[in-house]
């Protein structure tokens, strides 16, 4: 199953002070602004989102169909096959992508622990 781009989207308290020290570990902003409370953030293949009141906890981030440069990959797996995939699985969804449409869609699952996994296609 090919998952695409990786990224820890992160429940932060203060966007700024985030920002100072993730850019400390050479972190720079890719996307996002000041303004709309949220920052992506890249080092080389490594990307973690910074939201602020946006989420309750941190979330696990796939986004099908793109590369970790935000770059169209010619082959993925459809978000929607992917929760398919999940669902024959027994897997618990929390949030379902509408498996009659195409194009952007995104659902919510939950790990075993309790960590909340976004697959989020823009594509």
């Amino acid at each position: 199953m090919k998952l695409g781009a990786f990224s820890i989207s992160l429940n932060v308290k203060d966007l700024i002070t985030s920002k100072t020290f993730y850019e400390n570990f050479g972190f720079t902003v890719f996307a996002g602004s000041i303004e709309k409370k949220y920052l992506i953030m890249k080092n080389e293949n490594a990307r973690i989102g910074l939201f602020q009141d946006m989420f309750e906890s941190n979330i696990l981030t796939f986004t099908p169909g793109w590369d970790e440069n935000a770059n169209k990959l010619k082959n993925f797996d459809d978000v929607r096959d992917i929760q398919k995939h999940l669902k024959n699985k027994n897997t618990k969804l929390l949030t379902e992508a509408n498996e009659s449409t195409t194009g952007p869609a995104n659902f919510i699952i939950s790990d075993p622990d309790g960590n909340i996994i976004l697959i989020d296609q823009h594509i």
